[in-house]
């Protein structure tokens, strides 16, 4: 599990059921009550592969197994003029693992009200503090693993989970790891006594982090980065893995938490539509368009894109006795 790239064909052995949780684009099934919907490619690097592979085709497991199940592969792992075009055509640039941690620090120095907690920061490095975490007064470990964190564009999602440095591909020691959902689950790694209260915790750290991100290739490696995260530190604490329903269960999460959208209107990417009508005119058949009433609006994620809208889980409330209220993301805002 210490390589750096999830090979698809090792998920599907390990059950085609979490493979097709990790390419779920759950608001598209809701929508199409019917069978489940996949996320879409969203970009154009995989089309010499086929008609299957276009920008606007669902990422199946067919497409992505077989052979050597490389086909999508870490950002570190492409070409160097692959990389380029992603960066030039989608504005694709990954923070090394340096930045986000001390990023990341800003926010516990935040929450803690002091700097310095989970590791001391120094040049484009850190040393990590083994120590276990003392926690302020009035705050307690199970309020920090509740505590809501979102990654906006999260590509891979370096700001949650670090198995890897996304710039120069060396992997990173979980004991070392400074994610934000790393930090949860080391506070639940500190803090629990058995497998079973582990599992619960964990489960609840999961239920607090999101991201969404427009490119389904880089949305698949964002989920399969938690997902082997979740394995990492279970293994890393208990010295074996988890059984494959406790995986499923995180997976199922997952594939909530991290979804697919254009983050400047809260729609799954290009779903808006302009209008087209026609008029029989004296001077002939003339053709009006009519533009998206959201996209012709200056504010960002406001309620009137005729798209469709991304949604969510809100995991602190429950509806009709299932944990997990389903809302739709522009209305948090």
């Amino acid at each position: 599990m210490s390589d750096i790239d999830v090979l698809e064909n090792c998920v599907q052995h390990l059950s085609p059921q979490l493979l097709a949780l990790l390419l779920i684009d759950q608001t598209k099934t809701l929508h199409s009550r019917s069978k489940p919907q996949n996320i879409f490619w969203a970009t154009s690097d995989y089309e010499m592969l086929g008609p299957k592979f276009a920008y606007d085709q669902p990422i199946t497991p067919e497409l992505i197994t077989g052979n050597n199940g490389q086909v999508i592969r870490p950002r570190v792992l492409k070409d160097q003029e692959e990389q380029s075009k992603r960066s030039r055509i989608m504005a694709e640039v990954y923070s090394p693992a340096w930045l986000c941690n001390q990023q990341n620090n800003l926010v516990d120095a935040e929450w803690f009200g002091r700097p310095d907690v989970f590791n001391c920061a120094y040049g484009k490095s850190w040393q990590t503090n083994y120590e276990p975490i003392i926690f302020p007064q009035g705050k307690t470990w199970q309020d920090y693993v509740k505590a809501i964190r979102l990654e906006i564009t999260c590509g891979e999602a370096p700001y949650l989970v670090s198995r890897y440095d996304m710039i120069i591909g060396k992997t990173i020691p979980v004991e070392d790891r400074i994610g934000l959902l790393d930090r949860k689950l080391r506070v639940v790694n500190e803090n629990t006594k058995s497998p079973e209260e582990w599992l619960e915790w964990a489960q609840i750290a999961f239920y607090s982090v999101y991201g969404f991100e427009w490119q389904g290739d880089s949305l698949l490696l964002a989920r399969e980065n938690l997902l082997f995260t979740f394995g990492e530190f279970y293994l890393e604490r208990w010295h074996e893995l988890p059984d494959l329903q406790a995986v499923l269960t995180i997976a199922e999460i997952i594939s909530w938490n991290l979804w697919q959208m254009d983050g400047l209107r809260g729609v799954i990417p290009n779903s808006c539509e302009n209008k087209i009508t026609y008029d029989n005119t004296l001077f002939g058949l003339e053709t009006y368009e009519e533009l998206c009433p959201g996209c012709q609006r200056e504010e960002l994620l406001n309620s009137e894109h005729n798209g469709t809208y991304c949604l969510i889980k809100d995991w602190t409330k429950q509806n009709r006795g299932t944990l997990g209220k389903i809302v739709r993301f522009v209305d948090l805002f």
